[in-house]
Parts: structure tokens; sequence; C-alpha cells
């Protein structure tokens, strides 16, 4: 909504007394060039940058959708926008707004336009949580620009903004924030007047630790920054030390570095639980890497990697299972992501395992290796150019389809490969119907069945 007398005087009294607001607002950019993060989008000529005023010329700034997870910028964007453009801003949040509020702002906007020539940027929050109906409420005013949108959404706008918004709409895909755009930001709210105005200090040690709980929320970051730094003022300390952190967050520091040994000695003991059917220490082992910050598409690329190599076709549904988790990882990102890789991990825990599949590949590439190949058979080979019929291609080769049971006794391997056996299934879950299958057919192929 536009500023009442209420929110003016609460802003008025946020620039006289800064400490009355968190660090997080307090330390929120004022200009573009001061936003962490999002270089991509802030090129010059961006929407963002002609949003401000920056260029464009004719070509004014269309509506944009800012997509991201929670705590990286997206509100921040917003609120750059508002301070550094001289039009007039809006803020509406879907969460309590409904079609009669967007109604009377794009009627304020018409008005401003007409009267005043003043353009009006209109910043809606979570527009995902909007009805179809209420998002077709914002049609008119984006296509015929009475209004700039700028629309913020942390779900899938493919799935959740309707089409006709978004063909009228630049959909702007924001990037989380790395350990060292939220370093950056800790720094700079350590030491400006605006921040801690140097009160503390940041050792390192805590400073991991803030940056493991963060999680790349930079929101997040700000708050444990600035409880830590109440807690050591209020000990009358100046450093910011690991118990401090651990004492006002209320979380325990885990020993993990994302960049050395632990990141790969859980990871390891991670799938070698799993290897193991330890379903408990499984967990145990994944709490300590989302605890720890880790990356949750490495973990679901784990998980992808032990169903197919531990699992294999003893459970053949291991690895569409850890694929769509992996995919579930990717569109929700953490905290949620972490339910969805718990369910990964127990059921491919408890489900039967063999190594068959793994073993049958590293056999094969061996002999490959080894020089142990020849050439194609004959019958085998491209038959559909002309004169391949000449040199005997495709000749002789007997058509599966054409035989009962679809299995012709036929070679397929080179002659140097002839019988040799690579799979070699177990008798564990679904793999024993395998091991009887592939008995009967290397029977049938030898023309013995």
């Amino acid at each position: 909504m536009e500023p009442d007398l209420f929110t003016a005087a609460a802003e008025e009294r946020q620039e006289k007394d800064p400490a009355s607001s968190p660090l997080a607002v307090r330390m929120r950019p004022r200009t573009l060039d001061e936003v962490v993060g999002q270089r991509h989008l802030l090129k010059p000529g961006s929407p963002l940058r002609r949003l401000v005023g920056e260029g464009g010329g004719p070509a004014g700034p269309s509506s944009v959708i800012l997509w991201g997870p929670p705590g990286i910028g997206k509100t921040t964007l917003a609120y750059v926008v508002s301070k550094a453009t001289n039009k007039r801003f809006v803020e509406l949040s879907a969460i309590t707004a409904g079609v009669k509020e967007v109604r009377a702002v794009i009627d304020g906007a018409r008005r401003a336009s007409g009267g005043y020539g003043k353009e009006t940027v209109l910043f809606l929050d979570e527009i995902h949580r909007f009805s179809k109906a209420q998002q077709d409420s914002l049609l008119p005013a984006v296509e015929n620009r009475w209004v700039t949108l700028i629309a913020a959404t942390t779900e899938n706008p493919y799935f959740s903004v309707i089409s006709p918004l978004l063909s009228r709409s630049l959909l702007l895909t924001l990037e989380s924030l790395t350990d060292e755009d939220l370093s950056g930001l800790m720094d700079r709210a350590v030491t400006e007047e605006r921040g801690l105005g140097g009160a503390v200090e940041l050792p390192d040690d805590a400073r991991a630790h803030l940056l493991r709980i963060a999680g790349g929320d930079a929101r997040r970051a700000l708050t444990a920054l600035e409880a830590a730094a109440g807690g050591a003022l209020a000990k009358g300390e100046r450093e910011i030390t690991l118990q401090t952190v651990e004492e006002t967050v209320d979380r325990a520091a885990v020993t993990y570095d994302r960049d050395g040994d632990q990141h790969y000695d859980v990871a390891s003991a991670l799938i070698k639980s799993i290897r193991g059917s330890d379903v408990d220490a499984a967990l145990h082992y994944l709490a300590r890497m989302i605890e720890a910050g880790e990356d949750p598409r490495f973990i679901a690329r784990r998980l992808m990697i032990s169903a197919s190599e531990d699992i294999g076709l003893a459970d053949p549904q291991a690895l569409p299972l850890a694929v769509a988790a992996a995919q579930a990882v990717a569109m929700i990102g953490f905290p949620e992501a972490a339910l969805t890789l718990s369910h990964a991990t127990i059921a491919l825990a408890l489900a039967p395992k063999s190594n068959a599949a793994t073993n049958a590949i590293f056999a094969a590439r061996e002999d490959v290796r080894n020089g142990l190949a020849g050439p194609v058979p004959a019958h085998l080979r491209d038959g559909h150019y002309k004169g391949a019929a000449k040199l005997g291609h495709a000749q002789g080769y007997v058509y599966p389809h054409d035989v009962p049971g679809a299995i012709a006794a036929q070679q397929y391997a080179p002659d140097a490969l002839h019988g040799r056996r690579y799979y070699e299934p177990t008798r564990y879950g679904a793999e024993a119907r395998y091991a009887d299958v592939v008995e009967k057919v290397r029977d049938r192929l030898k023309g013995d069945g």
C-alpha cells in the first residue's frame, strides 16, 4: 500500500534512530550498486537499471517477475527501486491484498499518469498466492503500462503465474547468494555506521558458523549476526566468539568443511551407511550435511549414484525415486528439500542391494581397455546404404520379432567376446527375476532353448 501518516512517521523514526530497526533492515542497499549478488541482473541496460531511470529512452522498462528462494534479494531489489526512482511506488502483498486493492492501485496509477504525468511502479510480493482471477485483474494495467509491475515469487512461475501475465513480463531468475556474497555483507554490517559501527569483531570461526546458519539467506545471516553481536556486547566482549554464536542462535557448530576433508568424509559415510542398510546412521550423516549448509544438489547427486551403484536391479524403482528427489530438491531448495532428501535416503538404505549392474559395466569396460573387442559381426552392421549388401552387411540377420518369444538364436558379440558374460545377477529383491530370465535368454541365443 502507499504510505500513510503512521508509516511515514515510522520511517522518519527509523531514519532518526537507526538502532530501532533490525540490522537486516538497516543494511538494505540504498542503490543497485550496493546489492549483494545478482550481478547478472544488474548490468548496464538491464531491466532493473531501466526501472530506476538509467537509460532506456523511448523503450520504457518492462514489467518483471523476480523468481528465487527466500532471502536472496527480491524484496530488496524492489526497495532499492522505490528509493532510487522518481516514479510513484506502491507495494502490495498477495497474502493480504485482493482484486479490490489491485483495482485501487490501478485507478490511482491512471490518475497520477493523466493528471501529473507520473509513472507508477507496483511491487507485488508473493504473486503465486494470487488466484487466476486476481492475476487476471493485473493484465490491463500491465499491457497498457498504466503500472510497471515488479512481482516476486518463490514458486516456479511457469506453474504459479498465468501465461498472459508471463508473456507481458520479463522473467528474471535470481541466483542463490554465495558464501563470498554473504561474508562481504556481514563485513559491511560489522563496520558501517548504519550497521554495528565497528562495535564488534567477527573472527573466522564465528563467521563460518554464521554462514552455515544462513544457508544462502542474507536476512537470516544478518539476523543471526545481530543476535551474536548483542550477546557479545552483553558479556562486555568486543569479539564475537564461536561460543557466543552457538549460545545466541541456539545452534551448535557442526565440524564440517564444505571444501575440505569433512565434505568428502561425511558424504562417503552417508553412502556407505546406505550401502550397509543402516538407515539410522545414514540419516545422521544426512543431518550433518544439511545442518552444515551443504548444497542439497550435491547430496541428491550422491543419492542418484548410490541408487545405481549399490541397489541397481534389486529395486528398479530406486533410481527413478532418486532422480525424482533430485528434481524436487532443485525446484524447492532448503529448508523443505531436507524432507525430500530424508525420504530418498530412507528408501535407498532399506532397499535390497545389488552391485551386479556396477560390476557388469566395470568388467565390460576393462575388456575394452585391454583391447578385447573385434569387428562388429557382418549381419549386425548397417545395411541401409547403397552397396551394403555387396559387402555382406546385414545379410543373414534374423529379426527377433519374427520368431516365437522374440529371441533369435544368433551371435551379437564380436568373435573375440562371443560367450563372454558380464552381468551376473544376484538373488536379492527384484533382481531374482532377472537372474531367472538371463539364463533362459542366454540359452535361447545359443539355440539351446
